[in-house]
């Protein structure tokens, strides 16, 4: 049973949220204002925070700020209908995504299934793939969802990890943002949806430049992204 964290001031919407959330299989808490779901998630083993942007003592931003020096703990952001800058701060600031209030109990319950099947570790089995990835000094281990550069650990976030898996798994090749989108968010892409530049964004940054000091993701204008791979070195080289 997968333990959710669900930190929001509007009581009436967090007793109802929480009882659709316990009858579809979910350990619900709540908290009520910024500071008291800091101190939670320090504290407790949660899966995932539902985390709305107007609380007092600490609004969402300065939450998830807090949250992200902690741990890497997914986050999915409640955002007001209509106010793409809330969305882009957020997932900027490293939310693994984002729903528009008032929200769809379903459709809520869609994104918390997909972001914690995101950060499941990946059982060995035949014909999946546990294989490393290996590209000059990045390293990544599907199984252990764990990712290395020159050998010292990167932390992503579990959305940041399923784009750069997929990126790094088609190295060479260009992948749209509607494939991205698809497999990594499990959503179709929609117009105006910029929330997986804001990962890729995340993911080229923290990655930094290769040896070589070329960009490791490349965007292909009104095509997608692409992880370079690099040129082959002629004998003698």
């Amino acid at each position: 049973m997968a333990r959710l964290l669900l930190a929001d001031d509007d009581l009436e919407l967090t007793e109802l949220l929480s009882e659709y959330l316990a009858a579809e299989g979910f350990e619900v808490d709540c908290v009520h204002d910024g500071e008291q779901a800091v101190s939670k998630v320090g504290a407790g083993d949660y899966d995932l925070l539902i985390l709305d942007i107007m609380m007092p003592r600490m609004n969402g931003f300065d939450t998830l700020r807090e949250v992200r020096r902690q741990n890497q703990t997914p986050v999915l952001m409640l955002t007001a209908r209509g106010d793409d800058v809330d969305r882009i701060v957020g997932l900027e600031m490293g939310a693994d995504d984002y729903l528009a209030k008032p929200c769809n109990p379903r459709e809520l319950v869609a994104r918390i299934r997909a972001i914690l099947r995101r950060v499941q570790t990946v059982e060995t089995s035949p014909g999946r793939q546990t294989d490393t990835l290996i590209i000059e000094d990045v390293e990544l281990s599907p199984a252990a969802r764990q990712v290395f550069r020159g050998g010292e650990s990167v932390a992503l976030t579990s959305t940041e990890f399923g784009v750069l898996a997929v990126l790094m798994k088609h190295a060479g090749q260009v992948v749209s943002k509607r494939q991205l989108t698809e497999e990594v968010l499990e959503r179709r892409l929609t117009q105006h949806d910029r929330s997986m530049d804001m990962h890729v964004s995340h993911v080229r940054r923290k990655l930094g430049k290769t040896p070589a000091g070329e960009e490791r993701i490349k965007t292909i204008r009104n095509a997608g992204y692409i992880y370079a791979q690099p040129l082959p070195q002629e004998d003698g080289e």
